[in-house]
């Protein structure tokens, strides 16, 4: 049977309005009016000057925007590492927020996590003004993932970090971490990722040792545990980087690893090409 134009347009209409009730469902990013007090956090005095350097690569400001930050939430980030973006969270969700650091245990027998974990208590208990509400509890991959209260958070964050995951304990041990969020998360609450991106092309090894990661692989696995895309940015996108290099993404800035080896290619790519990624909890 043929349709009519009006037929047509009807059809469209329907369709439209299940795109929009789709995305109402999945849960919706903050009101695109700016936030004040989020640009004022990354502004703010308490910013490790090393770490505002990196702003222009990281894009903080709309990278948390997308993910739907407001500062009565109550947030989540894992493995937190030096606290770059924790220098931020911490003065946004002090007064009418909660920020819960799921991070290294200063008391870990493994070396590396023992000083990690210790550096981040030390960096918070030293400036009680910006972090004295900060709750820090211990996670660590693959066995200590109890870092919340189930169906408590609002929004659960992690900023390159999957590809350690995998180096802990391959694809069960993502899928525990972010079954882990999952049951932190309220109803309708969100969970953003931001990584390394490996181009589909490129085979990736079962440790993904270069530190990028397929984004299909940490689509499937969000999913495999009930999480649902709701968004995909390209905010943190850099299509200068070919993701094949020499010692991998540590090749390039910050951590130039090669040290003078091809310096100048390596400044000029950039930070690495990175997927930001949101899901929800239905």
């Amino acid at each position: 049977m043929s349709l009519t134009r009006r037929g047509f347009a009807a059809l469209a209409s329907l369709s439209l309005m299940s795109t929009v009730m789709a995305s109402a469902w999945a849960g919706s990013p903050a009101d695109p009016s700016p936030d004040a007090a989020l640009q004022a956090a990354i502004a703010g005095a308490q910013r490790t000057p090393a770490f505002t350097s990196r702003d222009g690569a990281r894009h903080p400001y709309e990278t948390l925007r997308f993910f739907g930050i407001r500062p009565e939430m109550t947030v989540v980030e894992l493995s937190p590492g030096g606290g770059w973006y924790t220098e931020i969270l911490a003065p946004y969700l002090r007064e009418k927020g909660q920020l819960i650091l799921g991070a290294d245990d200063p008391q870990s027998t493994n070396a590396y996590r023992q000083r990690s974990g210790q550096r981040l208590k030390e960096k918070l208990a030293a400036a009680p003004a910006v972090y004295g509400k900060v709750q820090m509890h211990v996670f660590e991959v693959p066995g200590r993932l109890q870092y919340a209260a189930p169906g408590s958070a609002d929004l659960v964050l992690t900023f390159r970090n999957v590809h350690n995951w995998i180096e802990a304990g391959g694809e069960p041990a993502v899928a525990a971490v972010f079954r882990s969020a999952f049951e932190a998360l309220k109803k309708g609450g969100s969970f953003g990722v931001v990584e390394h991106r490996r181009p589909a092309a490129q085979a990736q090894d079962e440790k993904a040792s270069s530190g990028y990661v397929h984004e299909a692989y940490v689509i499937r696995v969000a999913e495999s545990v009930g999480f649902k895309l709701a968004a995909r940015s390209e905010v943190n996108a850099n299509p200068k980087d070919t993701a094949d290099h020499e010692n991998g993404v540590w090749a390039l800035p910050p951590t130039l690893a090669n040290k003078d080896k091809d310096r100048e290619r390596y400044t000029a790519i950039g930070e690495s090409d990175r997927m930001t990624l949101r899901f929800v909890k239905p």
